[in-house]
């Protein structure tokens, strides 16, 4: 039987619009504690900053998700689309803490938008018969944009100033209106549901959710201190580290999922994780921290498009936002606790 096709014109389009959002969140998250510090702010303040950005888009995910489930999956784009073009100007023309602080919190909830309306969007995009082979193709720009948008705004920032940097920001999703009115969304037929508690959560994506949660630990702490450990251990530079975990089986991963299930992955990926984490603390030199990169890479790249297909694939077409929204909130709160 013939492979049904995956790279269609409106999946890469997707792709590249996730890439695009994700290196306007990220060069800028890399770089935000130093505008607040040049605005006056301290150390605390801008750490405030950062805690607002992500407790605002973890409690708009839900609500976001119903939107999704009760209306059209490119109308919330737009709208997230739109304040990811507007902050970094805000940034730029608004100089005081109070403001910064205002435009943080609404970047935090654009990005919300963006991010689930794209996961939305792509699972309704890749046939079921490649589901997680797509969306770990999908997650690869979100891989990749973590990879290379900190250095990018970092080196923004140092050689050109914040004025630049905050252009960079906006021009990124200029980029991406313009694949936006290119996109022609799947018409997903739904039926209009009241907003109540329930209805703002999918339950059948609650366990790989859980899952994501207690995995994302190790990964959050792993992001957020690999470059750290790296400088004080002398050992290459964090970004290589990074670049490494982007692209290792990350492109296979998925297509092992859909031929075998999600359960190969659930005890190889926590093995290679924790053998990563005592290769670091144990023998910390060169070779062990570049294998660390390949097996933490096999990790994060094989389990979490696997716990991806399992809390979205099942859900019928009219709950695939709650679903998504379910699952990327676990991710936003794994992440935040572990870097944590």
């Amino acid at each position: 039987m013939q492979e049904e096709k995956l790279f269609r014109k409106d999946f890469v389009f997707i792709i590249i619009i996730n890439f695009l959002v994700f290196l306007n969140h990220l060069a800028i998250l890399a770089t935000f504690p130093f505008y607040i510090e040049a605005l006056g702010g301290s150390e605390a303040v801008a750490g405030m900053a950062v805690a607002l950005f992500c407790v605002v888009s973890v409690v708009c995910r839900p609500f976001i998700g119903w939107m999704l489930d009760n209306g059209k999956r490119k109308m919330i784009l737009a709208v997230g689309l739109l304040g990811m073009l507007l902050m970094p100007l805000g940034y730029l023309f608004l100089h005081t803490l109070v403001l910064a602080f205002v435009c943080r919190m609404v970047h935090g909830a654009a990005l919300a938008f963006s991010n689930t309306s794209t996961a939305t969007i792509a699972t309704d995009s890749v046939p079921r018969s490649r589901f997680a082979e797509g969306m770990g193709i999908f997650g690869l720009a979100t891989a990749l944009a973590t990879a290379v948008a900190p250095a990018i705004g970092l080196a923004l920032m140092e050689k050109c100033g914040f004025s630049v940097l905050f252009l960079f920001g906006s021009l990124s999703i200029a980029l991406a209106l313009v694949l936006f009115f290119l996109l022609k969304a799947p018409n997903i037929a739904v039926e209009k549901k009241p907003l109540s508690v329930k209805g703002l959560f999918d339950k059948n994506a609650v366990p790989a959710s859980l899952t994501a949660v207690v995995f994302m630990f190790t990964y959050g702490a792993l992001e957020n201190f690999a470059a750290k450990f790296a400088a004080e251990k002398g050992l290459p530079s964090g970004g290589l580290f990074f670049v490494i975990m982007a692209v290792t089986v990350r492109m296979t991963a998925g297509k092992v999922t859909d031929r075998h299930g999600e359960g190969i992955f659930a005890y190889s990926c926590n093995i290679a994780m924790f053998a990563a984490f005592l290769l670091l603390g144990l023998f910390p030199n060169t070779v062990t921290y570049l294998l660390a990169a390949v097996l933490s890479g096999f990790g994060f790249g094989g389990l979490e498009p696997a716990l991806q297909s399992m809390a979205v694939a099942i859900a019928p077409p009219e709950k695939r936002g709650s679903a998504n929204s379910t699952f990327l909130c676990a991710y936003d709160i794994g992440i935040g606790i572990g870097g944590d």
